[in-house]
């Protein structure tokens, strides 16, 4: 695959050489479209049969105060988001259509941002990034093709800075609740010779956490230069973060402590010789992550253009957590003999770690005139992945010695993808949309689990994954599209370590109407995606925080988008969106006290059936905006089996925004004051957690009894987060 791939992009490469050399005088290429080069292959256009929503960085500039991009997107048709922490900073989630983030696929510039193995995505590696995104599509569903793991409920894609043609600069600091504060400066030189630009980015963020020790130390960077002329652009690109946060997704379990001291945390907890109870105080996730992309865009004539992109990310880290009563055998110590007292169990700290290299190359070329617009481009992945752990301090050491790792793994990942994709205008109403993808995916394990169990794994996947559809333009208000769409999908590495290798099926058909006339935009879609060995969350999670997922059999996602954009004066403004929807495992096969148990149609877990938002913008002069931000979503199970201990009860939060713009100041080009108070009217609720539902043998010998626990994560009540960006 790899010789396959060179030499597609050395076919590129020398096509690119030829058409430089022939392309006229009479060529004059926008910066913006060049820009766009790097994310056509993963984007769609308005009249796309796809559903998609695009976020603008002036959008995103409005409420980008430190919080993370899934908060930021909080209010976009069927998002549920939560945090960890509680305020949004930190370690934070997002489901699309009550798909987990694994299954959202997400890409920078084109590049899969998802882990190779996990196939989740950690916005905390990343902090303030959303300060060098220009925009960005959520399409949901399945979507077109795009790089990196399939998109299983949605998939994300970002487009970085775009060039600045004048020289600019920013400084930003925010303060908030829970100690939060945020510092960030961003430059520009502007075009330089009328060719180069060097721009950049440097962030520090910091939060205590509403959840008692949930703190964030958060540090980020952004770099990148850039050469443009009409036809040309060519970008090298680095960025990267190091997040430091303190461990908080134990949850509460206790009903008491839910209602009366919703931020307690329990993780770090131990038990010193005095029998006094304490908290470890390095119980921390540290991770670093380095991303370097080199992108060359070319634009030959109005019809044809290319784009070749590299890509190496290199991530290193650890959690740490202090244990007590840690048996020996498990971290390979040798028991102890004292005062004729066989000693094999001891306090002890660990860490364990990831150290991955992941290497992307992707090349496409892209055709287009009046009425066809083609896409067709290879993309290549390798990931390698190491999996440690370390005892760094324990009270009796059983003949350890410092730096000896108690279990190691490794996991290497090789994909190679080939897509071609087609958008033909038949007459001035109807046009058509084919896409084509061979998604080629090996996987190969070796060594221990952080369980210290053997983990050998050796599978190869290839996937043929066609989409379909077509667009009708009734007139200019009124537009119909559909499409169908195929995904398959393989295991993480989490599933092969609970036994599952079986790749999972999806099949989405979607059915929209857009509607766009004066100052009304209305937005309709009805789909259906049925699966085949879909890996549902159980809503248990393993004891380094990853959710454990089983197969099913038959499952069903069936529902209706409705989002607008109404203009109801020049001052005022609403932009409504509801998403509602049946979500269901057919035959779901439980363990109820020992028996195998056929339960029927079950709800999907964390599928909430209603989710709605509004934001209702007033604008009563040009430099000052006012707007309420309001969420409901309605309750959904942390399980499968429909049990009321497993509910989390529906929640209607409201956000209120204030930005205000002074222009004309001394020495600045403007400054811009921004408020954001979150929760204002003090709603106690909880937007994620997880469930436990098992079978006990060893309570009561000779039964075997069902058990189920739940935990939550309570989010913050009423908060706040004060800006100022001083730009010039």
């Amino acid at each position: 695959m790899k010789h396959i791939l060179f030499y597609l992009t050395a076919v590129l490469l020398s096509f690119q050489v030829i058409a430089q050399e022939q392309q006229t005088d009479s060529t004059t290429i926008k910066l913006e479209k060049l820009e766009e080069v790097l994310v056509r292959s993963v984007r769609v256009e308005a009249d796309s049969p796809i559903t998609h929503s695009n976020v603008s960085k002036e959008e995103l500039a409005t409420r980008n105060l430190g919080q993370d991009i899934p908060i930021l997107l909080n209010y976009l048709p069927g998002v549920v988001t939560a945090s960890d922490a509680g305020a949004g900073v930190g370690y934070t989630y997002i489901r699309v259509r009550g798909s987990d983030a694994s299954r959202v696929n997400v890409t920078l510039n084109g590049i899969p941002f998802n882990d190779a193995e996990s196939q989740g995505t950690f916005w905390v590696n990343l902090p303030d990034f959303t300060s060098s995104v220009e925009n960005l599509q959520l399409q949901r569903g399945v979507g077109t093709s795009t790089n990196g793991s399939g998109a299983f409920g949605a998939s994300l894609n970002l487009l970085t800075d775009a060039v600045a043609t004048e020289a600019n600069g920013e400084i930003s600091n925010t303060v908030g609740s829970f100690g939060t504060r945020r510092h960030a400066i961003k430059f520009s030189t502007g075009l330089l010779n009328d060719h180069i630009e060097i721009a950049g980015r440097l962030s520090a963020i910091a939060s205590d956490g509403y959840i008692d020790r949930a703190s964030s130390d958060l540090k980020s960077y952004f770099l990148q230069g850039s050469y443009v002329d009409d036809n040309t652009l060519i970008k090298a690109i680095t960025f990267g973060g190091h997040e430091i946060t303190y461990q908080s997704w134990n949850g509460l379990g206790d009903p008491e402590k839910l209602e009366n001291d919703r931020t307690f945390n329990s993780v770090g907890q131990y038990t010193d010789a005095d029998g006094t109870t304490r908290f470890y105080d390095n119980e921390v996730d540290n991770y670093k992550q380095d991303h370097y992309q080199l992108h060359w865009n070319q634009k030959y004539n109005n019809n044809w253009s290319t784009n070749i992109g590299l890509n190496y990310t290199y991530g290193r880290g650890f959690f740490e957590q202090y244990k007590e009563d840690e048996d020996f055998e498990d971290y390979d110590f040798t028991p102890i003999e004292i005062g004729g007292e066989t000693i094999n169990t001891t306090d002890l700290i660990r860490r364990r770690w990831l150290d991955n290299d992941f290497y992307v190359i992707n090349a496409s070329a892209n055709y287009k005139n009046e009425n066809l617009k083609v896409d067709f481009g290879a993309f290549y992945s390798h990931y390698d992945g190491d999996h440690f752990g370390e005892v760094i301090w324990a009270q009796n050491a059983g003949g350890s010695e410092i730096r000896d790792q108690y279990y190691f793994g490794n996991g290497t990942k090789n994909e190679f993808t080939v897509f071609g994709k087609t958008t033909y205008r038949m007459n001035s109403q109807w046009s058509a949309f084919l896409d084509l993808q061979g998604r080629f995916v090996g996987y190969e394990t070796s060594g221990l689990t952080s369980d210290r169990i053997p983990l050998e794994v050796d599978e190869n996947y290839e996937f043929f994954n066609p989409k379909l559809g077509a667009t009708y333009q009734i007139n200019e208000a009124h537009q119909l599209y559909t499409s169908y769409a195929r995904a398959n999908r393989e295991p993480n590495r989490n599933d092969f370590e609970n036994g599952i290798s079986t790749a999972e099926k999806l099949n989405d058909i979607e059915l929209g109407w857009r509607f766009k006339k004066g100052n009304a935009i209305v937005n309709t879609n009805i789909y259906y995606m049925w699966y085949k060995d879909q890996l549902v969350l159980t809503g248990a999670l393993d004891d380094v925080g990853a959710p454990i997922k089983a197969s099913i059999d038959e499952s069903y996602r069936l529902g209706i988008e409705i989002d607008a954009d109404l203009s109801i004066t020049e001052k005022f403004s609403l932009r409504p969106n509801v998403a509602l929807s049946l979500n269901k495992n057919k035959n779901f096969i439980a363990s109820v006290d020992g028996v195998e148990v056929n339960l029927g149609e079950t709800n999907i877990s964390y599928s909430p059936n209603i989710v709605a938002g509004n934001q209702f913008v007033y604008q009563p002069v040009k430099n000052i905006q006012f707007s309420l931000l309001s969420k409901f979503v309605g309750e959904q199970y942390m399980g499968n089996i429909d049990s009321e201990l497993s509910k989390l009860d529906s929640f209607f939060v409201n956000d209120l925004n204030i930005v205000y713009e002074i222009k004309n100041v001394p020495v600045f080009k403007s400054i811009v004051l921004t408020g954001l108070v979150n929760n204002i009217f003090d709603e106690e609720y909880e937007s994620n957690g997880y469930y436990f539902f098992y079978d006990d043998n060893f309570s009561n010998p000779g039964t075997v009894s069902t058990v189920e626990e739940a935990f939550f994560y309570p989010q913050a009540g009423i908060n706040f987060l004060l800006g100022a960006t001083l730009k010039f």
